[in-house]
Order: C-alpha cells, then structure tokens, then sequence
C-alpha cells in the first residue's frame, strides 16, 4: 500500500539533490497528462504562424503571464483558446511527436495521454473525426521511432457540454464514446471524463461508461478536484471508475478514504495543478502526505505541464521537496502507476523487471555524484 514506507522526514539538502538526481533519472510511467495541456509555448507560437492567427502574448515569457490563472474557469477559457490552434492532422501530429520528445526527456517510458477530441468538432474548424486519430496515430507512431516511447490515449468528455440549463443532455457524451469505442485498434484504451466538476456530477455519465466497458474500455473519469467528496462517490458508484483522477478530496471524508484504502482504487494526483488553480493554498495544505500515510493507492503526475509551469520530473522533485519521499517511496510511487496502467499484464511484467535494474542502477549512480 502506498503508506508503507518513510514517514516524511526532513533530509539534508545534499541528500535531496541527490534523490532529484535518481528521480530524474529513473524510468516513469504517467498516468494523467492532457495532450493539449502538454503543447509547449514555443509550438503554441508555431502554429498560431501557421494558420495567422493571434494570441495574447507574441513571446514565451509573455504566454506564461497569461498562464497565471484567476479561477478554473480562466483556465478552461485558454485551454479552449489552445485547442483552437489545432486545425489540420499535421497540428495534431506535431503536438504528439513534441509530446513523445518530451518523455524521453524526463526518462518516462509509457504515458497514457487524454484526449479530447470533442471539443475539436465542437470548435467547428472543417475538423472530420478521423482527421484527429490520423494525426494522433502518425505522431504516436513517429514518437516510438524516435525516442522509444509508448503511449496510449484516454477520450475524455467535456462533462459541462453535455450539460444545458443544469439539465443533463448528453451532448458530448455519446459522440465521445462512439469515437472511443471505434478507436479501440488505434491506441484507445479507455473513457475519461473532464472539465470542471461543479454543476456536472458524474452520475448522469452512467450510461456512457457502460457501453465504454462493454466495449472492452477501461473507465479512468475525474473526480475530488473541484468538487468534494460526493464527486468521487458518484464516480465509483455510478461510473464504475477503475482510477481516480485527481481525487485529492476525498481526504474530506473518512469513509471515503478508508474505502480508497481497502479497495485499492489508484489516485491520479497532481499536486503543482492543484495550487495552480486554487484547490490548495500551497503545498502543505496538500493531502498527498496524509492520503499516503493512510495506505491509498497514490499515483503522481503533471496535468498540463505548460501551463502550469511544471513537468512531471519537477512533481517528483516536489515529493522530495515538499512530502519528504526517500529513494524507496519514489520507487514505490513509480511501480504503483506502472501496475494502475492499462498495459497489458504481460507488458507490466517485463517493464517491472526493467524498471527495477534502472531503480538500482539510477541509485547507484546518484550516490556517487553527491
């Protein structure tokens, strides 16, 4: 269980540069990244030249003041902003290869990437649904030739256009899934649900999720971010959710982690987003600590690393830095997201195996460089 080891003692600042070292260098699985939250600033310029079209800032300095979100709201507004800029397969294409350069980068050999390939059809740009997975398979596929990297993709609903008036609509809903279900041979391994929580709880969903997992897809919604509780609840309850993303509020209700607990359902946690946009003050109001000393299943990742200033290396420097995690409980976080993926059994088994001789050699190799 994630609780089992270190207790978050304070180390020495050579020792923590020393376990930046080994987490930078030990291989990693992500679990909870959103493609288009992961497009770098200088390829949002790019393509914003490609098709002439504006943004709010002309330079990188000037896009990560307009990152500086007021409210989740704010946050949706650019993030649709971004996503307007992806107009052709080869956008998509490049934004995915960006994504797999990046990986490889930080030592992170599988990814699973949500999607949101609704809100590209909605956006109304000429877009056909086989356009999106065309430019996705293509830049999938030039990423694992390139830099050796896997990853696979989560279709996500934008849970507040299925919504009309505070009635449920399904709008968003069925298409998502259609495209998911049909994508299943293309790197599609599972059915998301996103956006802000507040006025769109997860029970409506019920039925989308049903055909997801009747199809043979795994159920990965978000719940326990913007809303408390009640929304994780009506995820596992109503969805059937096999992961948790995000999930941090449940630690406001007892039961619920003890159910977390004894189930094992893996949380998808994202500390730096959390801050970012408000859910926590700052990082020792964070539940991460508390959640792992209860024994939950505690995965950690990077959201939207752009636009939050973050990567998923610099989480773990955050687990060191700010929840005292030692060498054994980084390890530990790693192989819990490993063995929450959607990789076949098999292909957990060997990539264990290998994680485990780089675990020891990355430690080796630390230690002699402090």
């Amino acid at each position: 269980m994630g609780g089992e080891r270190g207790r978050g003692e304070a180390a020495s600042p050579a020792d923590r540069a020393a376990l930046r070292a080994f987490a930078a260098a030990m291989p990693k699985v992500e679990l909870h990244v959103h493609l288009e939250g992961s497009i770098l600033p200088e390829t949002l310029l790019a393509l914003a030249q490609r098709h002439g079209m504006s943004l709010p800032a002309a330079d990188v300095a000037g896009l990560r003041a307009w990152y500086r979100f007021t409210s989740f709201r704010h946050f949706i507004d650019i993030y649709l902003t971004i996503s307007s800029l992806l107009r052709t397969p080869d956008d998509f294409a490049l934004i995915v290869h960006d994504f797999g350069r990046e990986m490889a980068r930080q030592h992170i050999r599988y990814a699973e990437v949500t999607f949101t390939p609704f809100t590209h059809l909605w956006q109304d740009k000429g877009l056909h649904a086989e356009d999106l997975i065309d430019g996705l398979d293509a830049g999938r596929t030039q990423a694992a030739a390139e830099f050796g990297v896997d990853m696979a993709w989560v279709l996500d609903i934008p849970r507040n256009l299925s919504f009309k008036d505070g009635a449920y609509t399904g709008y968003a809903s069925d298409p998502t899934v259609d495209m998911a279900l049909a994508w299943r041979e293309r790197g599609v391994v599972a059915l998301g649900l996103g956006g802000n929580e507040v006025g769109a709880p997860p029970e409506p969903f019920a039925h989308a999720f049903d055909r997801a997992r009747a199809g043979g897809l795994h159920c990965l919604p978000h719940a326990g971010e913007t809303v408390g509780p009640e929304s994780v609840w009506g995820a596992l309850r109503a969805l059937g959710a096999e992961r948790i993303g995000h999930g941090v509020r449940s630690v406001e209700d007892p039961a619920l982690v003890a159910y977390l607990v004894e189930r094992q359902v893996p949380l998808e946690v994202n500390p730096t987003s959390n801050l970012r946009l408000g859910v926590y003050p700052d990082y020792a109001s964070h539940p991460l600590r508390r959640l792992w000393d209860a024994g939950a299943y505690v995965t950690v990742n990077s959201d939207d690393p752009p636009l939050f200033n973050t990567t998923l290396n610099d989480e773990y420097g955050v687990l060191i830095d700010h929840f005292g995690f030692d060498a054994a409980d980084l390890e530990h976080v790693t192989l819990n997201a490993l063995r929450a993926s959607c990789l076949p059994p098999d292909r957990k088994v060997t990539l264990e195996g290998e994680f485990l001789d780089a675990f020891e050699r990355c430690n080796v190799d630390s230690a002699e460089r402090s």
